[in-house]
């Protein structure tokens, strides 16, 4: 399997950073549930897990500049056959994914107002601490005024809802071209031809 995508299949390298970001969102979730349901509240263990929560986003964040790269440099093998309508839908679906993949790390560090102790290897500064939000919010409103919307859209929205239907979606999608349709969709992705 080669580094750029075929016709027929994808690259070794988008199969990595699609399996890689898969296993990111499911780390990140694992994170933030063991969080809240396993630890109590100021103490090492659930410091620890809010960590790992912030630093799998960060990466999430660097996995997504380099898959939009690699795709804007390689073009998707060919669709398999199908309606215009399930085109259309796929094609949403995966505009859908990208701006949940871009949108979730970005409001997770806007609406964050710990630093990430990136892997405990080196701290990134909380956006509240960056110039940059001084410069456009910091003299018209609070941190904490600024917080509480974009957590809301991370935690509440996007996070317990939007994310879980698009994955819901994007799996049961693969699923129904695997054992309904009978094409290569998931083989693609997977293995190959």
């Amino acid at each position: 399997m080669g580094l750029k995508n075929t016709a027929d299949s994808y690259s070794s390298m988008a199969k990595w950073l699609h399996w890689l970001t898969a296993l990111l969102f499911l780390g990140s979730y694992m994170s933030v549930y063991y969080r809240h349901w396993f630890t109590e509240a100021k103490t090492p263990e659930n410091w620890t897990a809010l960590q790992l929560h912030l630093s799998i986003g960060v990466t999430i964040g660097v996995v997504v500049v380099l898959r939009i790269l690699w795709r804007i440099a390689n073009r998707p093998p060919a669709p398999e056959p199908g309606s215009r309508l399930e085109h259309r839908a796929a094609k949403l679906g995966h505009y859908a994914l990208y701006a949940i993949m871009i949108l979730m790390p970005v409001t997770g560090y806007l609406g964050t107002g710990v630093a990430t102790e990136y892997f405990f290897l080196f701290d990134i500064p909380s956006f509240k601490d960056t110039e940059l939000f001084t410069a456009w919010f910091g003299f018209e409103m609070t941190f904490e005024a600024f917080e509480e919307p974009v957590d809301f859209i991370h935690k509440d929205i996007l996070g317990a809802w939007v994310v879980w239907l698009l994955i819901l979606g994007h799996v049961l999608a693969a699923l129904y071209h695997h054992f309904i349709k009978g094409d290569r969709t998931l083989r693609r992705m997977t293995r190959g031809h």
